[in-house]
């Protein structure tokens, strides 16, 4: 066997090896032989591509084309030319399997079921981690850069599977990139004839200084040693470092102590997948409670407190973890003039929910529950051990409902000089906006209870902001200067947003996420869905202590006390729980929606209601992303070539998604699906023309694009929902318009060829409003550079030096 050939054999033994530590992620192992068998075709198209031999970058093309072939063939053989050729269809059906798989990895537990979806980016990120150390190690021939995808892919699942790859996992890929370097250097020393290895102790004791396999220290047998060397200490060095929480070996991290006062909680940011779960059609119960409180749309079930806001994103602090005590201390800041009521709340946690952190009421002041749980007292958290989560718990909380009253939060002393430190503290990297803009919202209020309810009204009512799932995510100080300019986002922008500006008024802020208060059903227990997942801010108040608020607009419940008509002035009750109505929870889920009252009478339980922090199987970052960082220098030159296709689907989901409310935004999303019409008749090779009515355009398209009756009543439909806004004294909302657009959609697919459905979907012809659009933002900088003082200078200047240069 050629050095070559022995090289490619050990680049395809190193990422079979490096993909095993993908094995704990998924349920069943049939996939790791599918992924050998077209990693094997992958690798031998590659020797022979060099073996011809082609150039390097050709080999690379050659590779990733069979790679795409056998997806296709694999994945969607049923949409593709001659089962194997990736035609349009193909591509969009490979694409929105990618969608699933990452919808399926965001809401399934570890180890999650082998979904179609899961299985395209498992078996995918496998081949194409396959191609990366195929093209580094063998055809460029330099096998050291070929262990940092080997280390991605191991780092990818090691982080994600949360102690599930264990050393075993971590010793075969380990193995593999030592294999794959030790047949390196058996390549490059063979180039220079057998290897000196020293004195050979041979019978007539002569040195035979070319012995090849001697007992010599052969260089190669150094280079071997100094690999189990670095083994070694990577192995070593994680264990004797006590700053570090976890090994390299996906040990244990913080949180797993035993014993009293022991373990620590490492800071942890549970939104990392809100905005993947925030659009799931399927509103699943993660949980049901019954409960003795008077009012349960007020009774939020919290689950931890992010408080560290450190310009990038907001987390919760590392603390210091205890044993659970029978009677949680007192809330830190509740006085005794508050009026406090304690209830008791019966939960019943899915088998299908798994989260570290127990969701409670809060304050809680008692929790009974099995399992191995331990205490942060900062927080008033609970955290599981030693692997425990919430899946199938059923538990008994005791808490306290605090009612102050807006007098006692106007009156409300000065916190704490420590608290004060901790809580107020914003980074550098904040732009001066948010403090400029909390300035002016608050300007004339006399006290930070007066401020905080400002902020939250501006926010939830006066701000003209916008609740809007489909924006970009982001919990960074960038993110929340965005979302004050463009004024849409969801929760986490609100609530953080709120929070850093309550920071820079020197008002004590976190954020909380947890679940909102769930749907009453019809045998009296309260059902908990995914879209119930919530954040909000706290604010501190001496005397009260963490106070809640609700920025966000058509969210949850506002508290009574940023209610100034709705005072509450009771005195200070503990009240017994009333044994009648706090009954043991149902043992057996019900999967009806638990869309929020006030949010169904709006008509906004779409598939895009928001759920939030803790989501089931919330491990960490999701597989899909993740897996998307990795292979974006592969994906580079592909995106590139996408493009058009993309920013045509991205158009697409945008004019045809959820938009608001008011007659205004009706009226913009339906001229928002006319354009979606007349850009897809555009693809399909019929030109706009904007010199037609609504209803000769429509006519025009169902001509020219020969649409059926379905399609053709579709268009018309839509044309005259846009004559009803564009001309109508008082024009009425059309419902249904993405479903119409969809449909022409489909019937000048139907009706094109197949190259011309090709050109329509890779290279829509609509693609070209990107390039206007770009033209006129040129034009429109260079006439303000022209009204600039000064710049016609700039300019004759800049003209002679061109004339300087030829």
């Amino acid at each position: 066997m050629s050095g070559r050939a022995r090289l490619a054999l050990c680049a395809y033994a190193a990422t079979l090896l490096a993909a095993g530590a993908l094995i704990p992620l998924v349920d069943g192992v049939g996939w790791l032989v599918q992924a050998a068998v077209l990693l094997g075709v992958q690798s031998g198209v590659g020797a022979l591509a060099r073996r011809v031999p082609l150039a390097r970058t050709l080999t690379i093309a050659v590779q990733t084309l069979v790679t795409l072939l056998l997806l296709t063939l694999v994945f969607v053989r049923d949409h593709a030319l001659f089962g194997v050729v990736p035609g349009p269809d193909a591509l969009m059906r490979l694409g929105e399997l990618l969608v699933a798989g990452g919808e399926d990895v965001g809401t399934y537990a570890i180890p999650a079921p082998m979904t179609d979806g899961i299985k395209l980016m498992v078996v995918g990120g496998v081949l194409l981690i396959g191609l990366a150390v195929d093209a580094l190690a063998v055809t460029f021939r330099s096998a050291a850069p070929a262990g940092l995808p080997l280390l991605a892919l191991y780092s990818v699942a090691a982080g994600l599977s949360d102690g599930g790859a264990s050393w075993l996992w971590f010793l075969l890929a380990a193995s593999g990139y030592l294999l794959l370097l030790l047949a390196e250097g058996r390549d490059r020393l063979s180039q220079w004839g057998r290897v000196f290895g020293g004195a050979a102790r041979n019978s007539g004791g002569l040195a035979d200084g070319l012995a090849g396999v001697g007992g010599g220290s052969s260089p190669v047998r150094t280079g071997r040693r100094i690999g189990v060397l670095a083994l070694g200490i990577a192995l070593v060095a994680p264990l004797a470092l006590p700053a570090l929480d976890s090994g390299l070996l996906g040990g244990k991290g913080p949180g797993n102590g035993r014993g009293s006062g022991g373990g620590t909680i490492s800071a942890v940011n549970p939104l990392v997948s809100l905005q993947n779960n925030l659009n799931q059609p399927d509103n699943r119960e993660v949980m049901t409670y019954r409960s003795n409180i008077e009012n349960p749309q007020s009774l939020y079930l919290r689950i931890l407190a992010l408080d560290e806001f450190n310009g990038s994103e907001w987390r919760s602090s590392t603390r210091r973890l205890t044993d659970v005590p029978d009677r949680l201390p007192q809330p830190t800041g509740l006085g005794r003039d508050v009026s406090v009521t304690e209830v008791r709340t019966n939960i019943s946690a899915s088998r299908s929910y798994q989260q570290t952190y127990l969701p409670l009421p809060y304050p809680a002041s008692e929790v009974r529950v099995g399992g191995r749980w331990r205490y942060e007292p900062e927080g008033r958290t609970l955290v599981g051990d030693d692997g425990q989560t919430t899946r199938g718990a059923q538990y008994e909380v005791g808490s306290l409902v605090v009612e102050p009253t807006a007098d006692q939060l106007a009156a409300a002393g000065s916190p704490p000089q420590e608290l004060v430190r901790e809580y107020t503290q914003v980074p550098g990297s904040l732009p001066g906006v948010v403090a400029e803009t909390a300035e002016q919202v608050t300007e004339g209020a006399s006290n930070a209870y007066e401020q905080a309810v400002k902020l939250q009204d501006w926010f939830a009512s006066d701000g003209g902001f916008t609740y809007d799932t489909t924006v970009t995510s982001g919990t960074g100080s960038s993110a929340i200067t965005r979302f004050l300019r463009d004024r849409e986002g969801f929760c986490i922008h609100f609530s953080f947003s709120m929070a850093a500006m309550a920071r820079t008024l020197g008002i004590p802020a976190r954020v909380a996420v947890g679940f909102t208060p769930g749907t009453m059903k019809a045998d009296g227990a309260i059902s908990v869905g995914l879209r119930d997942a919530h954040a909000w801010p706290e604010l501190y108040f001496e005397g009260v202590g963490w106070t809640r608020f609700e920025p966000t607009p058509s969210r949850g419940s506002t508290p009574s006390w940023t209610r100034p008509d709705v005072p509450t002035d009771s005195a200070s009750d503990v009240a017994q729980p009333s044994a009648g109505t706090s009954a043991e929870p149902s043992a057996t889920p019900s999967a009806e929606d638990s869309c929020p009252p006030q949010l169904r009478q709006e008509g906004g339980c779409g598939p895009s209601q928001e759920p939030g922090a803790a989501l089931p199987a919330d491990r960490g970052t999701p597989l899909w992303k993740v897996l998307l960082v990795v292979h974006a220098a592969v994906l580079l030159v592909a995106a590139l070539v996408l493009s058009p296709l993309l920013w045509r689907l991205r158009a697409r989901n945008r004019r045809l998604g959820s938009g608001g409310r008011t007659p205004a935004h009706a009226a913009a999303r339906t001229l928002a699906a006319w354009r979606e019409i007349s850009d897809e008749a555009w693809d399909h090779g019929i030109a706009p023309d904007e010199s037609l009515t609504p209803r000769k355009a429509a006519a025009r398209i169902v001509r020219l694009g020969r649409l059926d009756t379905t399609a053709a009543e579709a268009v018309h439909r839509i044309a005259g929902s846009v004559e009803q806004v564009l001309y109508a004294p008082e024009p009425r909302p059309a419902a249904g318009l993405a479903e119409d657009a969809l449909t022409v959609r489909a019937g000048l697919r139907a009706s094109a060829g197949r190259g011309a459905r090709l050109r329509a979907t890779l290279l829509p012809r609509s693609s070209v409003r990107v390039v206007w659009a770009v033209s006129e933002r040129r034009t429109a900088l260079a006439e303000r550079w022209a009204g600039r003082p000064g710049a016609g200078r700039w300019t004759a200047r800049l003209r002679r030096l061109t004339r300087q240069h030829g």
